[in-house]
């Protein structure tokens, strides 16, 4: 394996754990906090902003370095053909799902928050990040999947 092989291997891992990590911190702790109205929306703005620069780089990293990994490790035939490259397919659109997801709720939440709002969109965000936390341990599954030699 090559360095740029490792360093691509690497960065997909840990952007996709920081990305998982932080939506699933995101959606059953600090949306509980929003929901019962105990923190305000001014810090709980930040929170939302640093979950949207999180996602938006981990989107981009997870693109390059999955795109990289893909083009040296499958060919067309293999990723629509064998059971490791439908794998593949799926995390691609579990990827898509997540971006989508963190994307709309993050958005409910922070145009409630312009509002200095915080009950209701954190009630309105709540099925969208669930969704989204959901997705992102589906990806971790999927990848667990990926890295075990002997499963597939």
């Amino acid at each position: 394996m090559s360095a740029i092989d490792t360093a691509m291997y690497v960065l997909h891992l840990v952007f996709g754990g920081v990305w998982t990590g932080s939506v699933v911190f995101v959606t059953f702790a600090i949306l509980p906090l929003a929901q019962d109205g105990t923190a305000n929306a001014e810090p709980l703005r930040s929170v939302v902003e640093r979950l949207r620069w999180v996602s938006r780089a981990s989107a981009l990293v997870l693109l390059a370095s999955g795109g990289h990994m893909a083009g040296t490790l499958y060919t067309v035939e293999s990723l629509t053909g064998s059971p490791r490259g439908h794998l593949v397919l799926t995390m691609v659109a579990l990827w898509l799902g997540l971006a989508a997801l963190v994307e709309i709720g993050s958005s409910k939440l922070a145009d409630g928050f312009d509002q200095k709002k915080v009950r209701q969109p954190a009630r309105d965000a709540r099925p969208f990040l669930l969704a989204a936390s959901v997705v992102a341990a589906g990806l971790l599954v999927v990848g667990g999947l990926l890295a075990s030699p002997t499963l597939l």
